[in-house]
C-alpha cells in the first residue's frame, strides 16, 4: 500500500501511531519498576519495624548486658501466626552483627521457620530476637540456606524468661520474645529453616551480596543507620 506522506490524514495517522506506541512502552516498563521496588520497599519497612524491637530489648536491663556481649543478632518484628503473610512459615528477619569496635553491621535478611518449641495455644506471636552469643553460632548464619539455631543443629539456645530466672546460664543463642508464652516453658527453645532471602537483601544494597558480604562491613545503606545506631546504644557499656 503506498502511502502520500504529504497528506494531513496520513501524517495525523503516523503521529498516533507513535503516540499509541509510546504510550504502551510506559505501560509495559511501568510494572516492571513497580515490581524492582516492592522488594526494597518491603526490606525499609523491616528495617523501621526492627526499631520497635532493639527499644524493647534496650528497655530490659538483662538484656542490655547481653547485648554488650554479644557477636549479632536476628531481630524478626513479628513472628508466629500474625506473620504467615510476611515471610516464609513464621515471619521474616534481619541480622545484624557487631564489629570488633562495638559498631553494628548492615542488616541482611532472612525468612524463618517453626519454632521447635512454643507458639503455645493462645500465644498469637509478636516480636522475636536472638542474641548470638559467640563466632559458632554466627557461623550459622553463613550457611545462607536452610540451617537451624536448635540443639540438633549443635547450638544451645535458651529461653529468654527462663534464664531471667535464673534457671539457665548463657548458651549459644539466649531468644527473646515480646509476648508472654511465645516460648511456652521449655527451657530451651530452636527455630528452624532459616534461609537467607537473597532478593531483599539484593534490592536493600542495590548489589548482589552474601552474608559474609554484609558481614564484612563492606557495603552500607544509610536508611539503615538509625538502626544500627540504635543498637549500638542499646549494647553500649554503662559507666
Amino acid at each position: 500500500m503506498h502511502i502520500n506522506h504529504h497528506s494531513p490524514l496520513s501524517a495525523l495517522a503516523l503521529l498516533a501511531a507513535l503516540a499509541g506506541g509510546a504510550a504502551l512502552a510506559q505501560s509495559d516498563d511501568a510494572p516492571r519498576a513497580d515490581t524492582a521496588a516492592r522488594p526494597a520497599q518491603r526490606a525499609t519497612e523491616r528495617v523501621t519495624d526492627a526499631m520497635r524491637v532493639v527499644r524493647q530489648l534496650e528497655a530490659e536491663p538483662r538484656m542490655k548486658q547481653l547485648l554488650q556481649q554479644a557477636k549479632g543478632v536476628l531481630i524478626v518484628p513479628a513472628y508466629g501466626r500474625a506473620a504467615l503473610g510476611v515471610g516464609a512459615h513464621g515471619g521474616a528477619g534481619l541480622l545484624l552483627l557487631k564489629r570488633a569496635d562495638g559498631s553494628w553491621s548492615g542488616p541482611a535478611f532472612y525468612d524463618l521457620g517453626g519454632l521447635t518449641v512454643g507458639l503455645q495455644a493462645g500465644a498469637e506471636g509478636g516480636a522475636l530476637a536472638m542474641v548470638l552469643n559467640n563466632d559458632k553460632a554466627v557461623g550459622e548464619f553463613m550457611k545462607k540456606n536452610n540451617f537451624s539455631l536448635s540443639a540438633a543443629a549443635g547450638l544451645t539456645v535458651f529461653n529468654w524468661s527462663k534464664l531471667a530466672q535464673g534457671t539457665a546460664g548463657n548458651g549459644d543463642v539466649v531468644a527473646w520474645g515480646a509476648t508472654k508464652g511465645l516460648f511456652g516453658d521449655a527451657v530451651t527453645v530452636g527455630l528452624n529453616d532459616i534461609r537467607y532471602n537473597q532478593s531483599l537483601t539484593n534490592a536493600y544494597y542495590g548489589r548482589a551480596l552474601s552474608p559474609k558480604d554484609i558481614a564484612d562491613g563492606s557495603v552500607s545503606n544509610p536508611q539503615a543507620q538509625p538502626l544500627q545506631q540504635a543498637l549500638g546504644q542499646a549494647s553500649a557499656l554503662t559507666r
